[in-house]
């Protein structure tokens, strides 16, 4: 059975409550469930942080012990190259996503410090985002 870990960083937690033209109206924990009915023979792991390191720490505890990351570093992304790094040190493949089109917001949000380390980007596909770094990481399973 694939097991997928799933890593939300900072304000990910108030999805459904926060900004809704940019992330919608459902809470992550929802969505989940219909991923897990929907992928029944994929085992999820689920993280959720607002702190760097905790993101950090995930990514070293995936190495060898799944078989993809599904990652949505929110405004980490643009600033950390200590996720960069952590990401550039596992042996595990990961998809960077995003809720929102990135590159149709502020402009400080267009560089990614983790993309050149992932597989690929997803991004602006609401949370469908999370199922298509799913789908990719199930056909190289």
């Amino acid at each position: 059975m694939p097991r997928i870990s799933i890593i939300n960083g900072p304000n990910l937690n108030l999805l459904g409550k926060r900004q809704s033209e940019f992330y919608g109206h459902m809470e992550f924990e929802n969505y989940l469930d219909i991923l897990k009915a929907k992928y029944k023979k994929v085992e999820f792991l689920f993280f959720q942080s607002n702190r760097e390191g905790d993101i950090i720490d995930r990514l070293h505890a995936a190495d060898h012990n799944v078989d993809g990351v599904v990652l949505n570093a929110g405004a980490y992304t643009h600033t950390s190259i200590a996720i960069a790094d952590a990401i550039q040190a596992v042996n595990v493949p990961v998809v960077e996503v995003h809720i929102s089109n990135v590159y149709a917001r502020e402009a400080y949000r267009h560089t990614s410090y983790i993309a050149p380390y992932c597989k690929g980007v997803i991004a602006g596909f609401g949370l469908m985002s999370y199922q298509l770094a799913i789908e990719s990481l199930l056909n190289n399973v």
